[in-house]
């Protein structure tokens, strides 16, 4: 298992705001992996990113030292972003082995999430596997260690109380924005129609909130979203001709940059002094910092719900330790399953090779003698042939699993 390795960039190893700068964008994601798998000789690469992690799922014959670390960053990153590098190479943490498999499970049963016990992840998880395998950037290793990890997961959400009455980022946020007593008529102008707006937005309208802008890169997201608020649909470049007002922004994209300038907030704002509420759930954040210093804002943003986080991992300290011992319980039958894995790929050139050596027999070594056969004679004989084929596969793999059953036993 010492192929298999993780590395992650996440909210427990620095400032979860730089964690969007090693996000990738969409239109560029299949370019950027395939050439970071390629550069790096690796076998399979699986690619993770939410808004407190980006994170790597390796499997390659390299060794997972400060060299390769320095060349996946080099690889993925722009030649010219020399400090993103070494901040990388610098906060990086890698899990190697059973170590890699036991960080998965973590992630996608919330366990290392920054708000412990929201469900999202888990999907989020799976999606990021479908995308890498579409892309043919995975295999058989990561198909077994994603089905494992799905697998213990949904046994952690069921058989725990950890997702009991569930909180998310989305629901932080809006405890935020609740404690502030923003009104029920407030302006919002919503910017991105994903899964993370779309989620805080049914959020707003199923608490009384009714007054939506919708803004998107593609209109029809937009729109669609726009009609289930009961809003406004427009597409992104409107924003900055935008006149109509706003109390709350709410703004997540997967843009790699500040979606929401000095110059764009100044137009929206107009004349407009009075403080205003922005939430933004996006990494790299969408709002540009500098608009904090000159306009009265009160920002909620990811990287500062961490104390509402650690409030609700207090709460479900005991449910945290159940989930740990369903892992630990987990990596012990991975260990014999990839195991026997193993066996079953390196066994799949038997048939072929049995088969090469009875066309051998029958139409070369013993050819003359199996010529003078009758027919009935012929027949019997094909049938032990074929018999002794199929006893010649599954008895050895019947064997190998039982010695890889009982050593785990004695374990």
């Amino acid at each position: 298992m010492q192929k298999i390795a993780q590395v992650v960039l996440s909210h427990n190893s620095f400032d979860v705001q730089h964690v969007g700068r090693f996000h990738i964008e969409e239109d560029r994601l299949a370019v950027a992996l395939r050439h970071v798998k390629d550069s790096c000789g690796i076998d399979e690469l699986m690619y993770l990113s939410t808004c407190n992690r980006v994170e790597f799922t390796i499997v390659s014959s390299q060794e997972y030292n400060a060299d390769f670390l320095t060349a996946f960053f080099v690889a993925l990153l722009d030649s010219d972003r020399v400090e993103d590098v070494a901040l990388a190479i610098r906060h990086a943490v890698v899990h190697i082995g059973e170590a890699a498999l036991r960080h998965s499970c973590e992630v996608a049963a919330s366990l290392d999430s920054l708000v412990v016990g929201e469900r999202e992840i888990i999907t989020q998880y799976r999606n990021a596997y479908e995308k890498c395998r579409a892309l043919g950037l995975t295999g058989d290793t990561i198909r077994v260690i994603v089905k494992k990890t799905i697998e213990t997961a949904k046994i952690v959400y069921t058989q725990t109380d950890i997702a009991k009455n569930p909180v998310s980022v989305v629901s932080l946020a809006y405890r935020k924005l609740k404690a502030l007593q923003v009104p029920l008529d407030a302006r919002f102008i919503l910017i991105g129609a994903g899964v993370t707006n779309t989620a805080m937005a049914r959020y707003l309208k199923k608490h009384g909130y009714s007054n939506f802008a919708v803004f998107n890169r593609t209109l029809t997201n937009a729109h669609k979203l726009a009609v289930e608020l009961g809003g406004t649909a427009y597409e992104l470049p409107v924003l900055e001709k935008y006149s109509e007002g706003f109390d709350v922004i709410v703004t997540c994209t997967a843009s790699e940059g500040a979606v929401i300038t000095e110059k764009i907030y100044r137009s929206l704002a107009g004349d407009d002094r009075d403080r205003k509420v922005v939430i933004d759930l996006a990494v790299p954040n969408d709002l540009d910092p500098a608009i904090l210093n000159n306009w009265d804002v009160n920002l909620i943003a990811v990287n500062n719900l961490n104390d509402v986080a650690k409030e609700n991992l207090r709460e479900r300290g005991k449910s945290v330790n159940d989930c740990y011992a369903i892992i630990e319980n987990a990596i012990v039958e991975f260990r014999s399953q990839f195991r026997m894995r193993q066996v079953e790929i390196a066994m799949q050139a038997v048939p072929e090779k049995v088969k090469e050596i009875r066309n051998t027999a029958v139409n070369s070594v013993f050819a003359d003698e199996i010529s003078q056969l009758d027919p009935q004679s012929k027949e019997t004989l094909n049938k032990v042939i074929s018999y002794l084929e199929k006893k010649y596969i599954s008895v050895p793999m019947k064997m190998a699993r039982e010695i890889i059953t009982a050593e785990a036993h004695v374990k």
